[in-house]
């Protein structure tokens, strides 16, 4: 897939819908190498016309040397007799302006048809993997916990993830985000034989930080709606297209979140300190035994985890027969953080709270982390508890 290099967000928003689906974006050419490293089946850079002209052929060189059969397209504002000779000089493989989005397209398309001769259609395709973000009790900070979890794995743009809620009636992630977005699930809602990576990417909103969103429906009527196939087959598509999906849940066992958790790779349960919710912990990890779901492949986030409460750590793990992954002790800097539209990992990263989640995401992406510190100071989210709701308790199979 295409991967844009372009620090003007409004550029970004000109020059996306002409790349096909799946198209990743970051702001600098910095961390291409270790990109194009973990994504082998990129097969075209297009550089923005915001890149300087000096490090744009820089990377052409670059690219022209350790990475043949990725082709660079380079994007400029004007096109002259000087910025084209040094640009084929360099490597580019094309050189178009700004103000034909056609004309990118179609360099894309003759980089795509270069790379199938260079390289061939086969191979398997890398299937990125499904993080499922669950508490059966609401107002615990799930979906505080969803959202930052997501920011942390994209490692600013370093990654390519999709943040999809679904939780369909009281779906939180997009007012989080402070994003307003003009589609949803819901406009997928009948198309559960026909949907495709091109119809689905259309119903996604772009976060600044190079996360994608897909929002809940605007309205609780939808909910019932959405099928539980149309749930499977999105995420499916979603663990093609991007390295992390990461799930925001209902808290209930409905047939859309039990699609969900069936679909799951890493299921990451969210308890506070209070005998109702590890009571209701408890119950579901006894159904998601019965269900076979993510054994093995289940984290423990203590929220709001205050030794004051008489409940320790080691008592928790006692009675839930799971280790405590992270714990998140109580303060109001986070909700003050999400309150002002910046998750804590983007507006504190040295903050406890960020720490014990960057770690978290560090293990999902297999890469050597630090023991997560003990937050104190931080609480996720601060909800009123959501009433609860029931729905039939099934297992989808593949």
């Amino acid at each position: 897939m295409p991967v844009l290099v372009e620090p003007e967000s409004t550029t970004v928003a000109t020059l996306m819908p002409a790349l096909p689906a799946g198209s990743h974006a970051v702001d600098s050419p910095r961390p291409l190498e270790a990109w194009l490293t973990q994504h082998t089946e990129e097969y075209v850079v297009v550089l923005g016309p915001h890149v300087p002209l000096e490090e744009a052929l820089a990377t052409c060189e670059e690219l022209r040397i350790s990475r043949p059969t990725v082709s660079v397209v380079l994007v400029r504002e004007s096109l002259d007799t000087h910025v084209l000779a040094a640009a084929m000089k360099a490597g580019a493989r094309d050189v178009v302006p700004l103000d034909d989005p056609a004309s990118v397209g179609a360099a894309v398309g003759r980089a795509h048809q270069l790379w199938v001769a260079l390289r061939g259609p086969g191979g398997a395709r890398p299937s990125g993997q499904v993080v499922t973000v669950f508490s059966p009790k609401g107002g615990v900070g799930k979906t505080t916990l969803a959202v930052n979890l997501a920011l942390a794995l994209g490692a600013h743009g370093a990654r390519k993830v999709c943040l999809v809620d679904l939780d369909l009636a009281f779906g939180d992630v997009a007012i989080t985000l402070q994003l307003f977005p003009t589609h949803s699930i819901e406009h997928a809602i009948g198309a559960e034989d026909s949907l495709d990576p091109g119809m689905l990417e259309g119903l996604l909103t772009r976060h600044p930080d190079s996360l994608m969103v897909l929002a809940a429906p605007a309205h609780p009527d939808a909910r019932e709606r959405v099928t539980a196939t149309l749930v499977a087959r999105t995420l499916r598509i979603l663990r093609e297209e991007f390295d992390f999906v990461v799930v925001d849940t209902a808290p209930a066992f409905d047939e859309q979140t039990l699609t969900a958790l069936d679909e799951t790779d890493e299921c990451v349960l969210v308890a506070t300190l209070d005998v109702p919710t590890l009571k209701n912990v408890k119950v579901a990890l006894e159904t998601l035994d019965m269900l076979n779901i993510a054994r093995g492949h289940r984290h423990l986030m203590l929220n709001r985890a205050d030794d004051q409460v008489g409940i320790s750590a080691d008592k928790v793990e006692a009675i839930l027969g799971l280790p405590v992954t992270a714990r998140i002790a109580t303060s109001v800097e986070i909700a003050a953080a999400t309150n002002a539209g910046t998750p804590i990992v983007l507006g504190k990263p040295e903050h406890p709270s960020s720490q014990a989640i960057r770690s978290l995401a560090t293990r999902f992406a297999g890469e050597v982390a630090t023991p997560p510190a003990t937050a104190h100071g931080a609480g996720l989210g601060t909800h009123t508890a959501e009433p609860e709701r029931s729905g039939r308790r099934f297992k989808l199979r593949r």
